[in-house]
């Protein structure tokens, strides 16, 4: 089987976009660093170039059995592709066991087929700082702070549901001072704009009008209307015994041509009514 299998074609498009910024963040000063670490450790050369040197799983398998005695119990020395694969594959699992976090592992195609050699340096990384959590002498990464698992008695857990924490406010300093009968308004107000102090419930404020000066001056007995008028108009003052020329006048009335009462009173049209010289036209002919 020949590499030709395990090598892709140059990428297009979006995946060579995609590959040229995962090459941007590779770090080259780390990838010294884990040079000098991973030669130390297994006492081998990589290489000029560092990710080709580790292609064949055969130094990665040694470091994880440095790391870890007996991780991987047999390496492949084999030029076989897919010994060099089964290599990768028994370090990704060993490196897995030692307590690497699976999002930080690499894949087998990253590294051998060059798809992402920023991931197989953050796996090492990764790596490094996990043996430095351990204790080994390791100059690279970082170590992750170790874990500080408390265990509290039952009594305790229960004595503290009863307090009740600052992040939910404090009534510390908190009195009644100010405070007024209960269910009556309390009012506010800013010092700083020079306002006078409130007027309690007993005071009505000026804003609400006032009632000095006022009399019973004028007023009528209680039922009766109260006429009112405005003196710069000239008006006089109003009764009520007369009646309004607006409503009509009894002026110039009288009883005359009135029946006795309950008689029928005949209306007619004096055009229609005979004068005093037609009544002996009207004799004549009813002789005839």
């Amino acid at each position: 089987m020949s590499s030709a299998h395990f090598v892709r074609g140059p990428a297009y498009g979006l995946s060579a976009e995609v590959k040229s910024k995962l090459a941007q963040k590779y770090d080259p000063l780390r990838e010294q660093e884990l040079r000098a670490w991973i030669e130390a450790m297994t006492g081998r050369r990589i290489g000029d170039n560092f990710m080709e040197g580790l292609k064949d799983g055969v130094i990665l398998c040694e470091l994880i059995n440095k790391l870890q005695p007996g991780s991987v119990r047999k390496v492949n020395e084999s030029t076989q592709n897919w010994h060099k694969l089964e290599n990768i594959g028994n370090f990704i699992t060993a490196i897995s066991r030692y307590g690497v976090k699976a999002h930080d592992i690499f894949e087998a195609n990253d590294l051998f087929e060059n798809a992402n050699h920023t991931q197989v340096q953050s796996t090492l990384l990764a790596l490094a700082s996990q043996a430095k959590t351990k204790g080994n002498q390791v100059n690279v990464g970082v170590k992750y702070a170790e874990k500080q698992q408390r265990r509290f008695e039952p009594e305790k857990l229960r004595e503290g549901r009863n307090i009740i924490g600052l992040q939910m406010g404090t009534n510390k300093f908190a009195s009644q001072q100010g405070m007024t009968a209960y269910g009556t308004r309390r009012h506010l107000y800013d010092p700083k704009l020079g306002n006078e102090q409130p007027l309690d419930q007993a005071t009505i404020s000026l804003q609400m009008g006032t009632n000095k000066g006022a009399s019973q001056s004028g007023m009528t007995a209680p039922g009766t209307k109260r006429q009112i008028f405005e003196p710069a108009l000239g008006m006089e003052h109003c009764d009520t015994l007369h009646v309004s020329l607006q409503m009509g006048s009894n002026k110039g009335a009288s009883q005359q041509g009135m029946t006795v009462y309950g008689l029928p009173r005949q209306v007619y049209d004096p055009k229609y009514c005979l004068n005093p010289g037609d009544e002996q036209l009207y004799e004549l002919y009813n002789s005839a």
